[in-house]
């Protein structure tokens, strides 16, 4: 199962947040796929100043499940089939000829904004092939967790190059992170460019660690979570040991409570493996209410945060009576790349800074 099959879990209601997918049909328009991006700038704002080398080299090397990519030369148009890697190509000053579901990237994803005129080729489930083969790319991307995944199997058989990023290592997300970023950059031959972002990367990561040591908080306890309302019922979907925000807040120098025994005690649909993300109730969160809450906005996506602020129980809760649960800013994608992560930074510590 993809990242995003598994982070939009409740999508189908319209009502998760940050990892929410707008999993409907998109339309699509194959008139003018195979010139739609043709005239589209990067949209990076560091791209206007950019002077890192791109390479015409020809390009080999090893995909995310085990494949060998080898291209003449670096790939110009690229269609993507997910939103990090959207993000990603943009962060690397490439614009994506075709992307799946335009409109859900740029609903929920603000680190980078993409331009007008990139084919939408429809959801990330299920991609519209004829639209997406009109665009005329030179490369896919896609996400997938084995060689013999569903889509990238199925796309194998076009003739058009197709590199697979791994969806998720639980061992290390930033780690995975960075290598989807720099794999994108080497298919495209702007690996200096990648390295670039990643060394910004980690001196704002570094810088922020100090802030927030700095700040000599109470508690470096804390819990990132998103949730749902469906039918009225509340649901809370704890970050747990292998999510991305989660190992972000680690790396800050915070400690993630929602352990695997919290979860036997206080989750009801058990950690997922492959993301660290859980489930539980406003009472679950009471096993954990002496640690510093995030939550994800809920800006348009079902109002889990309003139903929160009535809840009797979460009123009760340490976090919650002592100013210490904070929302994080709308638009910060939960399995991003560079960009999205230094916003996920950004926003642990404008709140932590402050304490």
């Amino acid at each position: 199962m993809n990242r995003a099959h598994r982070l939009a879990a409740s999508a189908s209601a319209g009502l998760i947040v940050l990892a929410a997918t707008a999993c409907g049909t998109t339309s699509v328009d194959k008139t003018d796929a195979a010139d739609s991006s043709a005239s589209a700038a990067p949209a990076s704002a560091s791209c206007a100043d950019d002077t890192t080398a791109t390479s015409t080299k020809p390009v080999s090397f090893t995909d995310g499940v085990g494949r060998q990519v080898k291209l003449d030369k670096p790939a110009k148009r690229i269609a993507v089939l997910e939103w990090q890697q959207v993000e990603d190509a943009l962060t690397l000053c490439v614009t994506p000829t075709a992307v799946s579901d335009a409109k859900g990237y740029s609903t929920w994803v603000s680190a980078e904004k993409l331009p007008g005129g990139v084919t939408d080729i429809g959801t990330r489930e299920e991609p519209d092939l004829d639209t997406l083969y009109a665009a005329k790319p030179d490369l896919i991307v896609v996400e997938a967790f084995k060689a013999d995944d569903e889509t990238l199997v199925k796309l194998e058989k076009r003739g058009v190059p197709v590199m697979a990023t791994l969806g998720a290592d639980p061992k290390d997300p930033i780690g995975n992170m960075k290598n989807v970023f720099s794999m994108i950059g080497k298919a495209t031959g702007r690996t200096e460019r990648a390295d670039q972002v990643l060394k910004e990367f980690d001196a704002h990561l570094a810088t922020a660690k100090k802030q927030v040591t700095d700040a000599d908080l109470p508690t470096n306890d804390f819990l990132f979570f998103d949730g749902w309302l469906e039918g009225g019922n509340l649901t809370v979907r704890p970050y747990g040991k292998g999510a991305l925000f989660t190992q972000i807040g680690e790396e800050l120098g915070m400690n993630p409570v929602w352990t695997d025994d919290v979860n036997k005690a206080h989750g009801d649909g058990g950690v997922d493996p492959s993301y660290g993300l859980a489930q539980t109730d406003v009472e679950g969160l009471t096993a954990v209410g002496d640690a510093n809450f995030f939550y994800a906005n809920d800006e348009g996506a079902g109002g889990y945060v309003a139903a929160l602020a009535k809840n009797p129980l979460w009123k009760t809760i340490p976090a919650v009576k002592e100013g210490r649960a904070h929302a994080f800013p709308s638009g910060v994608w939960g399995a991003g790349g560079p960009l999205s992560c230094e916003q996920a930074i950004d926003a642990y510590v404008d709140v932590l800074d402050k304490k």
